[in-house]
């Protein structure tokens, strides 16, 4: 796992588990519900992570950021920009993770699933683990929407292939 130079500050991890909790199998009214018109579980994510960063890149187009249900970038709900955003290599705001194994899971991280193993589709939150590492993708437990779920059992999910993002931080 390869660390992205430069200051950050911790991800607060249990913020963003608590949060899940909390919002796994409702809506929180101060975000939009897109699950009628696409899935809800990048944004579900986004705010997870968001409970655990506290900070939002307004860049346009390219950022990570939600006003309102018309004004979001892009990663804030799609599930390749979210990744794209969060792996980036420059050195501006926002939360910041690098892809990792199954053995660098920690709690708050974000697992991305392909159920047809070409696009990737789906974002469910790390919240418990049932050892540490990581072994199996039954070890792991996550909150979605679209889905929705809270302590489901990763290896529940009829899913092709499986990618880890680990948080490493946040750059105010």
């Amino acid at each position: 796992m390869s660390l992205v130079p430069g200051r950050l500050r911790p991800y607060n991890r249990m913020a963003a588990v608590a949060y899940a909790h909390l919002w796994a199998y409702g809506r929180n009214p101060a975000f939009y519900d897109y699950e009628d018109i696409g899935g809800d579980c990048t944004n579900f994510a986004s705010q997870c992570v968001y409970a655990g960063s506290g900070v939002m890149n307004y860049r346009p187009d390219f950022g990570w950021y939600y006003i309102d249900a018309n004004d979001k970038a892009p990663a804030w709900t799609g599930v390749p920009y979210f990744y794209d955003f969060m792996t980036r290599s420059t050195q501006d705001r926002g939360p910041v993770a690098v892809p990792a194994g199954i053995a660098d899971v920690r709690l708050g991280d974000v697992v991305q699933l392909s159920f047809d193993g070409q696009t990737w589709s789906h974002s469910p939150v790390v919240v418990a683990l049932r050892r540490l590492p990581a072994r199996t993708p039954g070890d792991i437990l996550v909150a979605a929407h679209s889905y929705d779920a809270d302590l489901r059992p990763l290896d529940t999910y009829d899913y092709r292939d499986l990618r880890f993002l680990h948080f490493i931080g946040v750059r105010d």
